[in-house]
């Protein structure tokens, strides 16, 4: 049981429940079980799509063959139709976590998203039912879309109220360094099964093991969300009576009383996600199929450079506690525009060059990673966080960030230009700079009652009103 009590009414809004208090040993211990719950979660959903980029060659041996370079071009875009359905998950997610609670929905979709990449693994491959492998794989990633599209804003949202107002950016990381524990035990997964299996077991039935994992995954991320109480925040509007009425009109609502947190979010979003899928999505397919390094080499470097981007990631969590969230997506957007095309350019020359270049997009990248969970929840009031960002952040993401891979791979294809990715990327980040300068600064403010933090006055509907 949580120690958070009941303590009279709060900003108007009723009765109020008081977070972990960090003082006490018990405070720690629930604050630390609602953070390792966000991240496992977290680490499951990434993991899905991480196992899925770095085994993006045997994906398209065993469900797209004999198509040649359109091969490839299948699979990426198998990868990108699952974004499409995410802000349909959005809009079914996102509104009944505002409306019956974040724990409540997050337990189920976290079952939904394993299950579906768990049942990936026991596939038939086209050799062996034709045109129905790529049709239920295809089907498959669109449920893992669908889950998702309340996975990740339940989860950042889930932290972001149960985390302390002042270390809010440092807490959140947290769910960042799930996501890169994700990726890189996707990679670490993959590379052990190549090198013990050999690359003909992998490509034959080795590929499954990866996908099979993230059964067992799925249940301890279930369980850790289950045993603890919704955040303090949902709790106090619950005990307020302030709930939204319905989940019906909930986009209506956002889009005519809250455009404006989502058109800045949505530009937020853009550089975020195309930066993030370029970089630990499409990565290995560039360096394999472009740059022809060996599948073990890069799946080495996509390892190492994950890793030390987790090692990274709450030091800059912690620092936008102190100096803000703007300036951290300023110094970010603005590194990445300037140094894209160098890095891509020495990304060529080898191993040691492959990995400095990564490195430093990678850490230049970081302090946007680092704190979407601070940010982006703090956007919004507490009675529509949740469909505020599962439906901004799932439309921007499915257009803009799923489709990156294959954008990517068209674009070199048709200009045969190598540098593509790094001049797409260069793009993203000058629509992101515009929407820094526009997005209000958050850092250490209460995310309690209901008007948006950061922002003095708001529009409130009359039914919202107290």
């Amino acid at each position: 049981m949580s120690n958070a009590q009941p303590h009279g009414a709060g900003n108007g809004a009723g009765a109020g429940f008081t977070g972990p208090d960090e003082t006490s040993r018990e405070g720690k211990k629930v604050l630390h079980r609602a953070i390792g719950a966000s991240a496992m979660g977290n680490a499951t959903e990434w993991f899905d799509y991480g196992v899925y980029a770095v085994a993006a060659t045997y994906i398209t041996a065993n469900f797209f063959p004999g198509e040649g370079a359109m091969g490839t071009v299948w699979t990426l875009a198998t990868f990108a139709l699952s974004f499409l359905v995410r802000p349909l998950g959005g809009l079914f997610w996102g509104p009944l976590g505002d409306r019956i609670g974040r724990k409540r929905v997050l337990a189920l979709t976290i079952i939904l998203m394993a299950g579906s990449t768990f049942a990936i693994g026991l596939l038939p491959t086209h050799s062996m039912a034709g045109w129905l492998a790529p049709a239920l794989l295809i089907l498959l990633r669109m449920l893992q879309g669908f889950s998702t599209g309340g996975e990740y804003g339940g989860a950042a949202t889930f932290m972001a109220e149960y985390a302390p107002d002042k270390k809010r950016g440092f807490y959140g990381s947290f769910l960042e360094f799930g996501t890169l524990g994700g990726f890189a035990l996707g990679s670490l997964i993959v590379l052990l099964c190549s090198l013990i299996l050999g690359n003909d077991a992998m490509t034959e039935w080795g590929w499954r093991l990866p996908f099979l994992i993230a059964g067992p995954m799925g249940i301890i991320g279930m369980y850790l969300r289950n045993k603890l109480e919704d955040t303090p925040v949902f709790r106090e509007l619950e005990a307020s009576g302030e709930l939204e009425p319905a989940t019906s009109t909930a986009l209506k609502d956002l889009i005519r009383n809250y455009w404006r947190p989502m058109l800045i979010m949505a530009g937020l979003v853009i550089p975020l996600n195309l930066v993030n899928y370029t970089l630990l999505t499409y990565m290995p397919t560039y360096l394999e199929g472009t740059v022809g390094m060996d599948a073990n080499t890069v799946l080495t470097l996509m390892f190492v450079g994950q890793l030390a981007m987790m090692l990274m990631i709450p030091l800059a969590g912690a620092r936008s506690d102190k100096i803000g969230r703007k300036p951290m997506w300023f110094f970010s957007l603005t590194g990445l525009f300037v140094l894209a095309i160098p890095m891509y350019m020495i990304m060529a020359n080898g191993f040691w060059f492959a990995m400095l270049g990564f490195a430093v997009l990678g850490l230049l990248y970081l302090p946007q990673l680092a704190t979407i969970s601070a940010t982006f929840p703090a956007m919004f009031p507490t009675q529509v966080r949740y469909a505020g960002f599962a439906i901004t952040y799932n439309v921007s993401t499915a257009l803009f960030g799923g489709t990156a891979p294959m954008v990517n791979e068209l674009l070199i294809n048709a200009t045969g230009n190598v540098l593509m990715p790094a001049f797409y990327m260069m793009a993203a980040c000058l629509v992101g700079l515009v929407a820094v300068w526009k997005m209000p600064e958050t850092a250490g403010t209460s995310l309690r009652n209901m008007k948006i933090p950061g922002i003095k006055k708001v529009h409130i509907p009359r039914r919202l009103e107290g």
